[in-house]
């Protein structure tokens, strides 16, 4: 029986009409991120780390303390004398060449991480100051939960594309891969240096910092279930269950062949 080609949704190459779904089917697990299209995915990169900013904004200006590496990066502020934008950016590309002996190699979004957080929360803690200029308890409270959880949402948002992890993000992976610890152990590692090299230069540590490292994580985990968001999770599926999905692609391919 001759196969004619059909075109896959998300149009990247022509299948055999074999391998058609059958009507009832079950579809695949996930779409690639690439289905999300170019265009969408360049948005929401540059929407997920302009979240990402604000989210730092609001946690700086309720002054109850930072995430880890602002943290450093507010004692840095205070011994140079420097921006917070400049000293992000120079943290930023710092941590980037620590990549080199670790064999990470940077993305799109890793570059456009470092430009677009460095450039964006200048500009956004002077607006957060100009909408919550002078805020109460409760105020800052709201603020500094509503920062963890936007910056959980902002964080899947922009590693969801997969056009690259942060700077940082990408220091912790290369240090699992290169030393075989968990993650939990590295991540920690590093938090804890760069919180107690921070206080030391005179940032600011509080419950929204112990916060920030309890309740990121959930609040990332809860958004990766928002297909629409992240097509595939955060991670590639490993070589076990890609072999796997194949074989079933396949199998189903023959079955439909006739």
């Amino acid at each position: 029986m001759e196969s004619k080609a059909i075109e896959v949704e998300d149009g990247t190459m022509p299948v055999p009409a074999s391998a058609r779904r059958r009507p009832g089917s079950r579809p695949p697990a996930g779409r690639p991120a690439a289905a999300l299209g170019s265009v969408r995915r360049g948005v929401q990169l540059l929407l997920g780390l302009l979240g990402y900013a604000w989210s730092m904004a609001m946690l700086l200006h309720a002054a109850m303390g930072a995430m880890p590496w602002d943290v450093l990066s507010q004692g840095l502020v205070r011994t140079t004398g420097l921006s917070f934008g400049a000293v992000t950016g120079i943290v930023s590309v710092v941590v980037l060449s620590m990549w080199l002996p670790l064999r990470q190699r940077p993305g799109i979004g890793t570059v456009a991480n470092a430009v677009v957080i460095s450039v964006a929360i200048g500009p956004f803690l002077t607006a957060v100051a100009l909408l919550v200029p002078d805020p109460g308890f409760a105020a800052r409270v709201a603020l500094a939960v509503g920062g963890i959880v936007l910056n959980g949402v902002s964080t899947a948002a922009y590693i969801g594309v997969r056009l690259g992890p942060g700077p940082r993000d990408g220091l912790m992976t290369g240090l699992v891969a290169r030393t075989g610890w968990s993650v939990r152990l590295v991540k920690t590692a590093i938090e804890v240096t760069v919180v107690l090299v921070g206080v030391l230069l005179g940032g600011t540590f509080g419950w929204a910092t112990i916060a920030y490292a309890l309740g990121v994580g959930p609040v990332v985990q809860a958004t990766v279930r928002w297909r629409w968001l992240v097509p595939t999770g955060l991670a590639d599926a490993g070589p076990r269950a890609a072999r796997r999905e194949r074989t079933t692609r396949d199998a189903r391919g023959r079955g439909d062949g006739g």
